[in-house]
């Protein structure tokens, strides 16, 4: 568009529809265009499904079938599944089942052990994020030394690298041999992001390890139950532990 046709078209009054006269108040609403579009485009919508629908039953084939017309039911206007009877399962099955499931969540368990222990090689524990901090108690002999004493000193390092848990070399070792590793300080942020990180899946792995054990637990209480034989419950099932029953001492054939 030129530049011309811009400018015309800039100076254009803008079309405003009028309001509802006063004297016509008491029959409501005016409707504007942009609200007879939204009515219209409603009522096509409706009229078009509507069709579709009529053209849709009447193309339908008599002698369709498929099993989901007998094995579902309305239930609050919504389609259920129906439940199938089916045979009744066996005591035995059901420990065949649980046994399997004990497998599973055995095997799971396992390999979670194996990924944390994996994980603690590669990390030392030394800044984990919750471990309890390690104190280093210096005794001296007077009270005059306990104001005057210098802890870089003492232990022969660089102030700045005094209250370190880790990684604290002495002053002749900083003088002999040359800085390894990550110097710059994007480089030193870095690499404690991705060891924060670490620290994390750790412990993430550490809770699903316990939440498998557990569930392991849970699984071979009820399994043992199914056993027949007088029990005697000796603590209830909670949320961090499976139940405990005292079972009667059987002499096995």
């Amino acid at each position: 568009m030129s530049s011309f046709r811009k400018a015309l078209k800039s100076q254009q009054r803008k079309h405003l529809e009028r309001s509802q006269p006063g004297f016509r108040k008491r029959l409501g609403f005016l409707e504007k265009r942009k609200d007879y579009k939204i009515r219209t485009n409603d009522f096509h919508k409706k009229q078009n499904t509507l069709t579709a629908l009529r053209k849709k039953a009447l193309q339908k084939n008599p002698d369709e079938f498929y099993f989901n017309m007998i094995n579902s039911q309305l239930e609050d206007g919504v389609h259920v599944k129906k439940q199938k009877a089916g045979d009744p399962v066996t005591e035995e099955q059901i420990k065949v089942m649980r046994t399997q499931d004990i497998k599973y969540v055995g095997m799971k368990r396992v390999a979670e052990a194996k990924k944390i222990e994996k994980l603690k090689s590669e990390l030392h524990l030394l800044d984990a994020p919750g471990k309890q901090r390690n104190r280093h108690t210096f005794f001296v002999d007077t009270k005059e030394e306990v104001s005057s004493f210098d802890l870089a000193k003492h232990l022969n390092t660089a102030p700045e690298l005094v209250f370190r848990a880790y990684n604290r070399p002495t002053l002749d070792t900083l003088k002999k041999k040359k800085i390894q590793g990550a110097t710059g300080f994007k480089d030193v942020e870095k690499l404690s992001r991705q060891r924060a990180h670490q620290y994390k899946m750790l412990s993430q792995r550490i809770d699903r390890e316990k939440k498998l054990f557990v569930i392991e637990q849970k699984i071979q209480a009820r399994k043992d139950l199914a056993d027949k034989g007088k029990k005697v419950r000796v603590k209830r099932e909670q949320e961090n532990s499976a139940a405990i029953y005292k079972f009667e001492t059987k002499r096995k054939r």
